[in-house]
Parts: structure tokens; C-alpha cells; sequence
């Protein structure tokens, strides 16, 4: 056997050891097995050691692609179904009797996770004599999507991408989808990705009522999976620490439900983990609709969520699309109306001014009046971008004014363009405001301006809810959020990023836009939860008071409020330490990385060794995916460096070479000489070192450290 041979034998015998095959026992591995036309270089057996995989190995240097058909004899003559093809740093999977050609994968399967492939396979049966069970998902469109779906998977479709407009059951249809394949035994596991633990918490309800039989749990950060259950409910960063300890194999299907489009860019690493389908859900348009001239031109991360979303599913449109004007025609989202209104200031042109004369300058602390002098510079006046407004400055008078044409509008209602008066409906409402801070003053004007209809003082007819990041978010936010769904009040709940995607609240009959948002996908997204049906809504009310609406295009019926004027107290104007770069607003899943929750659901932050850990734990694991040339016996050994990363989290704050001989995992590998050959040289050592160092060891902000900045992180181009 050539050397190259002999040290890809090694890396596999790792590989198999990693996934808890017992490379000692016969019964679970077995080593040259003679055949009539040759020897398999590995067999594996279940645990009576009875056969259910041939592996043949090739050297470094061979595509291990090349041992297919020799494999696949060796197969035949074992009866096994399945055949692995490695070279120590690729492994191909191929199911050869349902499957042309093999497969890359990152791991070997486990043994238990070949056993549950192997046990169903001998019992699936066609989709298509499965039946939908329509109590799930009857509507005519959500069959069409089950059926193209199941049609998609027999024909050996391994990734599809489902649009569906918001409010129309895509958890309903999944759920449905789920059952089918679960009854056919296609599927023995599903992952189920959502993009915070609200919505996780959601979609686990969802799956208690409609698939009981099939019990689903959420995986909260710092847990282990539940092995005895058939669906896991998570988040993009539960998962991110955790998914490289478990095979491949682990789930056979993998839904990833509006998660944010660096799932399907820097983050697939997560996903292409898994050998399962891969079906996303979106409620959003991911191709331009044709000859749409009121569309604005993309915002470039709109651009790149649906290049990256159309990219990892291979397809140029998607699967199967469903969209919110189809369904608002057909009967089953409601329509909506728009008000529109601005204050003086924030509708003139090009920004509004701002005089030195104007400001109370006596009212200012040092810090502030140091940047602001620092802004005007040597003129009087400062031009102030609207959008800036709650993130460097803030016109007490405006938000006053917001909420009070609100409550008048609510009262008296307001004529549209044809003179006809409309009233919106006394029911749910969502107000989207920019910052904590933001969101704190408009609940409480909105709870002083309808304290009249109160049964109580202490009763809050206004609440907000904040999802940021570390310790700016709101500690009973899920709390509140359920109230705001099940009790009367509060009637209003301002919300920061929480209730802007997947809130599901069909009482919802308004949407006050007190936040601006470039983003036509965001814009779609918040628009969207107040579509949703429920008794006595026939339209909900978009109040538009910040411009989004022009923007975005959005030219559906509305009525013209007029200006809201502000009061002349101009003097009061103060930005109360608000001064600070704008930065557009929507949040990675990865920068909620360190959220979990009590036992009453409350949300809470875990200690400060353990946030450092996920915190370092989630640096090294995005280091990781941009590491896409390692070797698999490199990525082993990084993958065990981040382990011992995490586990002494507080006392490190660099790796250094000796580290592989420090560590025990890595003295038993033969250390730091072993080390050096996997890793390609000393060099090439030192290189990986200190790209990780840079990478995991830079300062951690403790209030809201983001160990993977999300594509709106960036600031936008505003004047000051």
C-alpha cells in the first residue's frame, strides 16, 4: 500500500471513529472482506452486525468518485443498499439502487442513523399514495404545493424552495408536507430552522395540533438534540455551536422557514451539513415580477438574499410560488388600505435643517455638544436625513404628533382620494419603531393618548417589545407577546425587530410605520402581519408616516392624512446622547446567539463564562465556513481545536502552536508533529493561527458583541 494509501486509511479510520463506529468490534466494522470479484476495504453492520454499508477507499491523490462501480458490485453481492466512497478528505454517499450517481457529504453516517435509513427504506412506499391530510392544509393552493412538492422528491429533487405570501399556511402546508413524508416513511427526522425562539415557540404549537403522532420539541441554546424525537424546532444560532457533533445523517429533511439570507450564504455550512432535502419557506418574492415599474430598484441586500437564496437551492425561480396579490384575489388574505402622513420637517425634500439658534445648547451635556459642534462645523445649519431621526436625533414633538394624528384618525377616519370616508377598524396594533428607546416613548404616548379607554389605570393599552441584541432586548418579551395575542390588552405593542417576520396574530387590523426601511423584503415582511384573516377584518389599515410606502412603490388604495404639523417648542429639541452613526436595521440570527429562557419563558442571558464560550464558540465556527479549501483531516482537527476553544473560554485568548501539544485530545493524535503534517507545515501552521486568532480572539463588546455581523450592520450613505 503507497504511503498516501496507508495516511488516507488513517483519516478515514478517524472519520468512522468521529461518528462512534467501533473500529475494534467485527460486529460493527469489518476490514477487507473478500468478495467473488475482489475485497471491500470496509464494511459497516448494525448492531447484530448484520450489513448495511460497503466503504471503499482510494488514495489522497484519486477521485474517490472513480471507485463507483466497483463499489456498487461489492454492494450487490452484500445485499446492502448503501455505499460510502472516500479518500480521506472527500466522502460521496450513494444510495445505488434509488440514486445515478453518488454524492458528497461531510460526515460518514452513524450507526444509528444508517439503521433508521435502513429500516424505512424497506417499507417506503410512493408519495402519491399517501393522501394529504386536508385538516392540515385543504386550501387548493396548499395541495398544488404538497403535490409539486412530492412530485419534485420522487423525480430525485433534493432542494426546493417554496413561496408563499404571508398569512396563506406555510407552516400549515409544511406541517401537511411532513405527514405525507413521514407516512411513506421517506423521512425518519426533520429539522425545522426558524429565525428566533418566538417563532420556534410558534411553529412547536403548530406541530402539537396538527402532527401529534410526531412529536416536536424546540432545541434551545446549550442543549443537547432529543434523540426519541421525530421533529427539532431551533434557531440558526442553537444550532451553530452544536450541529458538528452529530453524522450527516442525522435528519433526513431540513426546513429552513424565513430565515435570514445568511443561511443560504455564509452560514449554509449549517445546512449543508445535514445529507436530508432541503425545502425552504419565504414569503418572499425571490424574482422580480415582470413589467412591476412602481417596484424601486433592489436594495443591494435584497439583491443578495435572493441570489444567495436561489443559489443554494439550485433553481432559477422558485419551486412552487403562491404570492399576496394572488391571494387577497382569491379570498384568502384580506386587502389593505393606506394612510399616509408626515411631519413638516421629515416631508420636505432632501432632508430638513436644523440651526445652531434653534438648539438649547445650555441643555446639552459636554459629550454631546463636543459632537454636534464637530457636525455643524463652521456653518449655522445642519441638514438632517428623516431617516436618521430615533438614531442620531430625536424631535420629541414629532412623535407627539405621530401618535396623535393616530388617535384622530382612529376616531374620525379620513376621506381617500374619491372622497369617501374611511374608518379603520378598532382592533390589534403593530407600530414599528427604530430603537429601544424609540419604542419606549411612542408606548407610552399611545398609552396616554387612549387612557380614556382603559378599564384601569394600571392597565397598559400600549406595550413594545424589543429584539436586538445582548442586554438592550426586552426581558419578558415572549410574555408580552403572548398577552398582546390572547388578552385584550394591551391593544397596541411597539415593536423593535421582534413582530417585523413570522408573528402570526390574525387580530392584528393595523400597522403604524414609524420606522423607515430600505428593504423591500423587510418592507414585504412587516406589511404582512396584518394580511391574515380573521372574523369582522375585511381590510387592515397601513399607516405610513415615514415614507416607506412611496418608496417601496406600494400604491394600493390609501388616503391622503396631509401634514402633521409640530409643535413650535422647538427649543426642547435635544438629541439626548442619540448622536451615532445610522446603521441600517435588521438583525442576523447570529447576533441573538446568547437569548434563551427560563422556565416561564422569560427571556434571560446566561452567565458571563458561558456567553463568552458561544460567543467564541460562534467566532470559530464562522472562521470555519470561510475555510472551504481545508482537507477533511484538517477540518477534524480544527473542529476538536474549536471544542477546546470553547471548553477554556476564560482563560485563553490565543491559540499557539504548543496549544496541540497542551491539549490531552491532541497529545493522544500524536501532537504537535502531527499537528504540523495535518495542517499542512509549519507555515501553513502559523497562517491558520493567526487568521484564527484575528478571526475568534478580536474584543468582545459584552453588551453586544456579534461574532458574525449581519449584511445590514453596515451603515447606509445619510447625511449626519
Amino acid at each position: 500500500m503507497h504511503d498516501n494509501e496507508a495516511h488516507a486509511r488513517v483519516a478515514i479510520n478517524a472519520q468512522l471513529a468521529d461518528q462512534g463506529w467501533d473500529l475494534h468490534n467485527p460486529n460493527s466494522v469489518c476490514y477487507e472482506v473478500a468478495l467473488d470479484d475482489g475485497i471491500a476495504d470496509y464494511v459497516l453492520n448494525d448492531r447484530h452486525g448484520r450489513a448495511l454499508a460497503v466503504t471503499e477507499a482510494k488514495r489522497f491523490t484519486v477521485d474517490p468518485a472513480t471507485a463507483r462501480d466497483q463499489a456498487g458490485r461489492y454492494a450487490r453481492q452484500l445485499g446492502v443498499a448503501y455505499v460510502f466512497l472516500a479518500n480521506g478528505h472527500e466522502i460521496l454517499f450513494w444510495d445505488w439502487q434509488r440514486e445515478a450517481h453518488p454524492r458528497p457529504v461531510k460526515t460518514f453516517f452513524g450507526q444509528d442513523d444508517l439503521e433508521r435509513r435502513a429500516a424505512v427504506r424497506q417499507i417506503r412506499i410512493p408519495l402519491d399514495r399517501v393522501p394529504i391530510d386536508t385538516r392540515i392544509a385543504g386550501r387548493d393552493y396548499q395541495l398544488a404545493c404538497i403535490d409539486t412538492l412530492s412530485a419534485e422528491i420522487a423525480r430525485g429533487r433534493r432542494k426546493l424552495l417554496v413561496e408563499m405570501a404571508t398569512g396563506t399556511g406555510k407552516t400549515r402546508t409544511a406541517a401537511a408536507l411532513i405527514k405525507r413524508l413521514f407516512e411513506a416513511h421517506a423521512i425518519t427526522r426533520v429539522l425545522f430552522l426558524v429565525d428566533r425562539i418566538p417563532l420556534a415557540t410558534q411553529a412547536e404549537d403548530a406541530f402539537a395540533e396538527h402532527l401529534p403522532d410526531f412529536p416536536a420539541y424546540v432545541l434551545r441554546a446549550g442543549r443537547r438534540f432529543q434523540d426519541e424525537k421525530r421533529i427539532t424546532v431551533t434557531t440558526l444560532q442553537s444550532m451553530v455551536n452544536l450541529y458538528r457533533d452529530y453524522s450527516s445523517g442525522y435528519f433526513d429533511l431540513v426546513v429552513t422557514d424565513e430565515c435570514h439570507r445568511s443561511i443560504y450564504g455564509k452560514w449554509s455550512g449549517v445546512l449543508r451539513h445535514f445529507d436530508g432535502l432541503q425545502i425552504g419557506l419565504t414569503a418572499t418574492p425571490c424574482v422580480a415580477p415582470p413589467g412591476d415599474e412602481r417596484a424601486p430598484d433592489p436594495d443591494d441586500e435584497d439583491r443578495l438574499f435572493v441570489r444567495d437564496t436561489l443559489r443554494f437551492f439550485e433553481v432559477e425561480q422558485p419551486t412552487f410560488s403562491y404570492g399576496l396579490r394572488q391571494a387577497i384575489a382569491d379570498g384568502h388574505l384580506v386587502p389593505y388600505q393606506i394612510y399616509r402622513a408626515r411631519t413638516v420637517r421629515t416631508a420636505t425634500e432632501g432632508g430638513f435643517t436644523v440651526t445652531r439658534g434653534e438648539l438649547d445648547w445650555n441643555a446639552l451635556d459636554a459629550d454631546t455638544r463636543t459632537e454636534l459642534t464637530q457636525l455643524f462645523g463652521p456653518d449655522d445649519t445642519l441638514t438632517v436625513d428623516p431617516n436618521a431621526l430615533e438614531r442620531r436625533f430625536t424631535i420629541p414633538a414629532r412623535n407627539q404628533a405621530i401618535v396623535t394624528e393616530f388617535r384622530k384618525v382612529m376616531d374620525e377616519g379620513f376621506r381617500d382620494h374619491k372622497g369617501i370616508l374611511r374608518k379603520p377598524l378598532l382592533g390589534k396594533t403593530i407600530v414599528f419603531a427604530v430603537t429601544k428607546r424609540h419604542a419606549a416613548t411612542l408606548a407610552k404616548l399611545f398609552d396616554d393618548a387612549f387612557a380614556d379607554c382603559k378599564p384601569d389605570p394600571a392597565v397598559a393599552y400600549a406595550d413594545y417589545v424589543v429584539s436586538g441584541c445582548g442586554d438592550d432586548d426586552t426581558t419578558d418579551g415572549l410574555t408580552k407577546i403572548q398577552r398582546f395575542k390572547r388578552q385584550e390588552f394591551p391593544r397596541i405593542l411597539v415593536s423593535v425587530n421582534m413582530l417585523d417576520t413570522g408573528f402570526d396574530c390574525a387580530d392584528v387590523a393595523n400597522l403604524v410605520f414609524a420606522r423607515f426601511t430600505r428593504s423591500t423584503i423587510l418592507y414585504q415582511q412587516m406589511r404582512g402581519r396584518g394580511t391574515r384573516r380573521a372574523p369582522n377584518k375585511p381590510v387592515f389599515t397601513l399607516f405610513d408616516f415615514v415614507g416607506v410606502v412611496d418608496f417601496h412603490g406600494d400604491a394600493d388604495t390609501y388616503g391622503e392624512g396631509g401634514l402633521v404639523r409640530e409643535t413650535p417648542a422647538r427649543r426642547r429639541y435635544s438629541p439626548r446622547r442619540l448622536l451615532g452613526l445610522p446603521i441600517d436595521d435588521t438583525i442576523d440570527p447570529a447576533s441573538r446567539e446568547w437569548i434563551t429562557l427560563d422556565a416561564d419563558g422569560n427571556l434571560v442571558f446566561p452567565a458571563a463564562s458561558e456567553r463568552r464560550a458561544a460567543q467564541l464558540g460562534t467566532r470559530f465556527e464562522a472562521w470555519m465556513l470561510h475555510n472551504a479549501d481545508l482537507s477533511a483531516e484538517a477540518e477534524r482537527w480544527l473542529h476538536l481545536l474549536g471544542n477546546q476553544i470553547r471548553a477554556n473560554a476564560d482563560t485563553l485568548d490565543e491559540i499557539t502552536p504548543e496549544h496541540f501539544a497542551y491539549f490531552h485530545v491532541f497529545a493522544q493524535m500524536g501532537g504537535l508533529a502531527e499537528a504540523r503534517r495535518v495542517l499542512g507545515g509549519d507555515a501553513r501552521l502559523a497562517a491558520l493561527l493567526g487568521a484564527l486568532n484575528a478571526a475568534v480572539f478580536s474584543p468582545l463588546d459584552d453588551a453586544s458583541a456579534d461574532p458574525a455581523p449581519g449584511p445590514d450592520d453596515a451603515p447606509r450613505p445619510t447625511a449626519p
